[in-house]
């Protein structure tokens, strides 16, 4: 009888995941194919694009736009100026303007906003772009690590 009831409620389990799985797939799949629509009037960067502006690193400034603890998880450029979009505007007067803008997000979108922002400003954009783009493409992104606590009794 034991055992009769454990290849049931076996089998009960496995049914109940084969149905979650089955309701979860559509739904991902709906996401995975939804339209990236760029409605911004800066261009957007790809890879070879932004590496060709690096090749030049006097001429161009990464102005990353992301929140701290998304530049720490997701990585970033090995030298950028961070103003979240959220405080872009009222920090304008320190952007530089004589250099080229790379505005930066993680897919770009955010970026493109920043970048016409800018635009609108009167500073040169070169284009906006995402760091897991640029890193999907093959681009090299770097990551910061915390250091560990300080231990050390003073």
């Amino acid at each position: 009888m034991m055992k009769f009831r454990n290849i049931f409620l076996s089998t009960l389990l496995l049914a109940s995941l084969g149905v979650h799985a089955q309701t979860a797939a559509p739904a991902a799949s709906a996401k995975s194919a939804a339209p990236d629509v760029w409605k911004y009037q800066t261009k957007r960067l790809d890879r070879a694009a932004i590496d060709a502006l690096l090749a030049t690193p006097g001429k161009v400034l990464i102005l990353d736009v992301r929140r701290p603890d998304e530049v720490v998880t997701k990585g970033s450029f090995p030298v950028y100026l961070s103003v979240q979009a959220a405080d872009l505007e009222k920090n304008l007067a320190f952007i530089p303007k004589d250099r080229a803008i790379v505005t930066l997000s993680n897919h770009a979108h955010r970026a493109g906003a920043a970048g016409d922002l800018l635009a609108s400003r009167g500073f040169t954009v070169a284009g906006a772009a995402g760091s897991e783009d640029y890193e999907s493409q093959g681009g090299k992104i770097t990551r910061i690590t915390a250091p560990p606590p300080n231990t050390a009794s003073k």
